[in-house]
């Protein structure tokens, strides 16, 4: 594995994102379509399905929205990599954003001066795990900003376990239509303040049709608000929520949602 391949794999990466979902997520966004009686509800997800189809058709980002850049590294103990990893994706990253083409999203914080590559402070956002094994994981997430915008955390106590679900659905009642309903739900519970925030995020990386009995009741309650598809009402809310957890303080309980629309963009490669 060399420099450069990492950069091409990124770039990759971000393009298959971008103009693919996975067919887990198509699969759910299908079935409630499927089960939805709602009129413009149904014209809603119908319309998203045909622009996932035509984005993998003509081979461009399904919305104008591309993100800001996330990474997850995993990588393997027993492998010897010998050059700037992290640069190594940031020219990625860069090379994305020209070539696909990618919107130029990120920006500095305050003086909101836009360097028009993607390409900053802390940002692609790089997330590395040590794991098992002799070989580099990379998964990409472009995390728009409609769903990121609206997402929480709040730092409850350790006696409002039983408060999660609610505030979980709090957060979808909030948003209301401005994250492109129907979302996804990523919930950190434990860790830090950041920590949970993280794990959150994480979960989005999780198999969507896969959930447990409290990642459904979550997914239950808060499709009872009848939001539905881009805010107008209908049976679906939210497809999916997913849950990781981290120990956490024995004083504390951080709770993190982090939102994502339905376009629930990831993609991931291994190279050795």
């Amino acid at each position: 594995m060399e420099y450069d391949d990492v950069v091409d794999t990124v770039r990759e990466l971000f393009f298959r994102a971008e103009t693919q979902l996975g067919e887990d997520v198509v699969e759910v966004l299908r079935r409630a379509y499927e089960s939805e009686d709602n009129p413009v509800a149904r014209s809603n997800l119908e319309a998203i399905l045909r622009n996932i189809d035509a984005a993998s058709s003509l081979k461009v980002p399904m919305c104008q929205d591309t993100g800001i850049p996330v990474v997850f590294v995993e990588i393997g103990r027993e492998l010897c990599i010998e050059f700037d990893l992290k640069q190594a994706i940031r020219d990625g990253v860069e090379k994305a954003t020209e070539e696909i083409p990618l919107r130029p999203n990120a920006v500095h914080p305050l003086t909101r001066k836009n360097p028009g590559n993607n390409i900053g402070i802390h940002i692609p956002q790089i997330n590395i795990d040590l794991v098992d094994g002799d070989s580099l994981k990379l998964t990409v997430m472009p995390k728009g900003a409609g769903s990121e915008n609206v997402s929480a955390i709040r730092m409850m106590l350790p006696s409002e376990i039983e408060s999660i679900p609610r505030f979980a659905v709090e957060v979808v009642k909030n948003a209301m239509g401005k994250p492109c309903p129907p979302v996804f739900l990523g919930i950190g519970i434990g860790s830090t303040f950041d920590g949970a925030a993280k794990l959150a995020k994480k979960a989005l990386l999780r198999d969507v049709r896969e959930m447990d009995d409290f990642e459904k009741r979550i997914t239950d309650l808060a499709n009872e608000l009848g939001i539905g598809p881009m805010g107008l009402g209908g049976r679906t809310t939210v497809l999916g929520s997913f849950v990781e957890i981290g120990y956490c303080h024995t004083a504390s309980l951080p709770v993190a949602v982090n939102v994502q629309c339905w376009a629930n963009r990831r993609a991931s490669a291994i190279l050795r």
